[in-house]
């Protein structure tokens, strides 16, 4: 096996590699549920360039639930909540297995660890600025520098390292039929429903749930249903809860009553999502859902659902304005626990009713 590089560049010193007559690809992405939403485009278009090449991923344990069934894919746990025995038994897990090529696309400490237990001849990684967390210390090439990316456009980086040319958007996230009869027997095709996905990772980036309650009573105005899923943590379901408790209407609640793949059918049969900056939102994406995102802390030109990026209602950038002056580094956050409030729901309703039109 060799590899071939082309459109060597002196000036970014990246070089283009041709997988023609390579074998086997590892991808380090391990986390989270919209980064791997991103990366399942990336790693699908390297499969139609090369539909040769065996590509192993290793990547978290909650994330595998969701990517398990992804076609031409073998995927290798890292268990984070193992702590350091995680490193071990990824080591275990892939020894006696020399890749030809790692893409290294998780800039975190324990990526970067992880990392060492992959072996590979060629270690690719993100352009020199961009590779924190030690990341430029463990790889020996690196993708093309990006001025204002979004995330998937980052990620999109690595497959163009690769030669890739072909860089459309595809997701194909197979579910079971179980999965699919189940969330059709909730939401029958053609069915007018908003569904909410009300929490992100952290509190402070959650809507207020009287506003999110004031939405849903405005969709079931309009003839919509309106359901509410997410996870099975107690954030989600007392936040869950209080979106009732403020409603006027009937809401269907799913929150802690699917699982990943079921959740992921039924944002599929959904008509629009409601969401702030969290992995359903882009779990909707992958299944061409239309997405009302909505935006305080991150730039969500960086972070926003990638196909709805003009239904985001966002205040980010007024916000990072008052903190930070106009020359903002790309991808700074904006701090405050409070700065969700300044989302009205007066911008919400008036972007359901243009999507619903």
């Amino acid at each position: 096996m060799s590899l071939t590089t082309a459109n060597l560049s002196t000036e970014s010193q990246v070089n283009t590699l041709d997988l023609t007559n390579a074998n086997s690809l590892c991808l380090l992405r391990l986390s989270a549920i919209g980064d791997v939403c991103h990366a399942v485009a990336m790693v699908q278009s390297i499969q139609r360039r090369y539909p040769q090449l065996k590509i192993t991923w290793v990547l978290g344990k909650i994330e595998y639930q969701l990517l398990k069934h992804l076609p031409g894919v073998e995927f290798v746990i890292f268990d984070k909540s193992q702590g350091w025995r995680s490193y071990i038994n990824l080591k275990r897990a892939l020894k006696g297995q020399l890749f030809d090529v790692l893409l290294h696309m998780q800039i975190a400490l324990r990526a970067t660890i992880a990392s060492l237990a992959i072996s590979a001849k060629v270690r690719i990684g993100f352009d020199r600025f961009r590779a924190k967390e030690g990341q430029w210390l463990v790889t020996n090439r690196r993708i093309e520098p990006q001025a204002t990316p979004h995330v998937l456009d980052g990620f999109m980086g690595f497959a163009k390292a690769v030669g890739v040319t072909d860089t459309r958007l595809s997701w194909n996230i197979p579910v079971l039929a179980a999965d699919t009869e189940f969330a059709e027997s909730l939401i029958p095709s053609g069915s007018p429903i908003l569904v909410i996905c009300a929490a992100a990772s952290k509190a402070e980036r959650n809507w207020l749930p009287e506003r999110y309650a004031a939405v849903a009573d405005h969709a079931v105005a309009c003839g919509y249903r309106v359901m509410l899923c997410g996870g099975p943590t107690t954030l989600e379901k007392k936040l869950a809860e209080a979106i009732q408790g403020f409603a006027q209407s009937e809401l269907e609640d799913q929150v802690g009553k699917t699982s990943l793949l079921q959740l992921l059918a039924l944002l599929k049969q959904a008509s629009i999502v409601l969401a702030p900056d969290t992995g359903p939102a882009h779990m909707a994406v992958t299944q061409g859902t239309p997405v009302i995102g909505l935006y305080a802390h991150s730039n969500p030109r960086r972070t926003g659902p990638y196909l709805s990026q003009d239904s985001v209602v966002s205040v980010y950038d007024t916000i990072i304005r008052e903190q930070k002056g106009d020359d903002v580094p790309w991808g700074v956050r904006a701090k405050g626990e409070q700065l969700m409030q300044q989302i009205e729901v007066v911008a919400v309703i008036e972007q359901f009713n243009r999507m619903m039109r």
